[in-house]
């Protein structure tokens, strides 16, 4: 490849230059045409005068030695208007060059298509844009690391904080009786499960970011699995007085994935759908196929999701309700978990709300 352009490019400088040649020849053919015209008209006319000051004129200049300066004249005349536009434009990517290796990248190379550095400009601006993208994803990266350490400093001091306050009134005995020293204790136990569920959503979300995970693949019915998930479920629903009805439209939708992964995303959208679908008497599983893929949807009733909280629900850590209460919503992290796990199956996930239903929506790739 490469020699094949150095060889147009060859080809292209011997055009050039023979283009160049064989109009400065031209133009000298036309100049000694116009002479010999005009001595023609000279002798015509008789002008005698005229005559005899050529003759003179040629006696002491060596014609040749004119001719020929004046050909070289007339090559490098036409040389410059072939090569002007070009050289110029060489000019103008080289300033750009300079001002981009001054840390100018909003700076964008002039393509010129018809141009032999057109392309060279073309490859530049690609990638200076690439670079841009890489500066921004890495500005993006280190804000993104700045808000997870917040956020998680902010999520673990709160119920520490509390289990603290409670061992250290127990620790020193400011209790009145046995029900009281209880009552802080049952305190301290539920604020140390949050915090344990805290952080293992946190070494969840962590494992399901790394593009280096692999998963263990297998086909699996996810008819099946959804069924497994109701059933473990059926206390949980019963607690909170919610019936789980299922509507599946198959007897087998047969997936590849990793089948406890798979497990924990659908356990997410379940819990999610209890704690937040406030009102709600029904949890709807429904599945269908859909061309190549196989389509199910997590139902509830409850309250919607405002609008304006919709294009965030899977960023991590973020709640609908900003309180960060840790009664009133969970780590914040469960739908994030969700959605990287169904990127790595190569599907997709998205939630439509309205007055009538909320409806987790997930897309993923049939098995063979």
């Amino acid at each position: 490849m490469k020699r094949k352009l150095i060889y147009k490019l060859e080809l292209k400088v011997v055009f050039n230059i023979l283009i160049t040649f064989i109009l400065s020849a031209l133009t000298m053919a036309v100049i000694y045409m116009m002479w010999k015209f005009f001595l023609a008209i000279v002798g015509l006319l008789r002008l005698q005068q005229s005559l005899d000051a050529i003759y003179k004129v040629r006696q002491y200049v060596d014609f040749t030695k004119i001719i020929i300066a004046l050909w070289i004249i007339i090559f490098i005349s036409y040389s410059h208007l072939l090569l002007y536009k070009k050289i110029k434009y060489f000019v103008e990517i080289d300033e750009h060059m300079e001002a981009i290796a001054e840390g100018k990248l909003d700076k964008k190379i002039p393509e010129q298509s018809k141009a032999e550095l057109g392309k060279i400009a073309k490859n530049m601006n690609e990638i200076i844009e690439k670079l841009n993208k890489s500066i921004e994803e890495e500005r993006r990266a280190e804000q993104t690391k700045y808000e997870l350490i917040t956020n998680v400093s902010h999520d673990l001091r709160t119920p520490l904080t509390s289990i603290l306050g409670y061992l250290e009134l127990i620790d020193n005995d400011k209790y009145k009786d046995e029900v009281e020293l209880r009552y802080y204790v049952n305190i301290a136990y539920e604020k140390s499960k949050r915090l344990n569920n805290l952080i293992n959503d946190l070494f969840q979300y962590t494992i399901m970011r790394n593009s280096t995970l692999k998963l263990k693949k297998e086909l699996i019915n996810v008819i099946e699995l959804l069924n497994q998930m109701v059933l473990e479920f059926r206390l949980q629903f019963k607690k909170v007085d919610i019936e789980c009805r299922t509507y599946f439209s198959e007897d087998k939708l047969l997936i590849m994935a990793d089948a406890v992964k798979m497990a924990r995303a659908f356990e997410n959208l379940i819990s999610n759908g209890m704690n937040y679908g406030s009102g709600t008497e029904y949890i709807d599983i429904c599945t269908r196929k859909e061309n190549n893929s196989a389509v199910i949807e997590i139902i509830n009733y409850g309250e919607p999701i405002p609008s304006i909280d919709v294009p965030f629900i899977f960023e991590r850590f973020y709640r609908v309700e900003k309180s960060r209460s840790g009664y009133t919503g969970g780590s914040g992290l469960g739908l994030a978990i969700t959605k990287s796990i169904i990127e790595l199956h190569e599907g997709e996930i998205f939630v439509e709300s309205n007055y009538e239903r909320t409806a987790f929506i997930i897309k993923l790739p049939l098995g063979s």
